[in-house]
């Protein structure tokens, strides 16, 4: 018969393996989510995500979107840092009036 710490030690030897096979599993699922939205043309707007929580004492921008992200990302065009998606675009050589709304 298997001693205790024998039967713990193959315990944690399993759960290393369930861990490595989860993240595994976990790559591919979203993998195959990413091509499923790219095919469907769904955005992470589309499933009610990509709401981010504020900090304290910063507001949300109360002018209306102007341009509309390749990932439904929305952005009013106002003074200031421009967001990634927008830096990415233009440095891809696009012309940020093909995103106008």
């Amino acid at each position: 018969m298997a001693t205790y710490s024998e039967l713990m030690a193959q315990a944690q030897a399993l759960m290393a393996q369930a861990e490595q096979a989860r993240k595994n599993e976990l790559a591919e699922v979203i993998a195959d989510i990413k091509a499923r939205m790219k095919q469907y043309g769904i955005t992470v707007a589309d499933l009610g995500g990509g709401t981010t929580v504020r900090k304290a004492g910063k507001s949300k921008s109360s002018a209306p979107a102007k341009y509309r992200g390749p990932n439904g990302e929305l952005w009013a065009g106002g003074p200031g840092r421009k967001p990634q998606w927008v830096r990415d675009a233009l440095a891809a050589g696009k012309n940020i009036d093909d995103f106008r709304i």
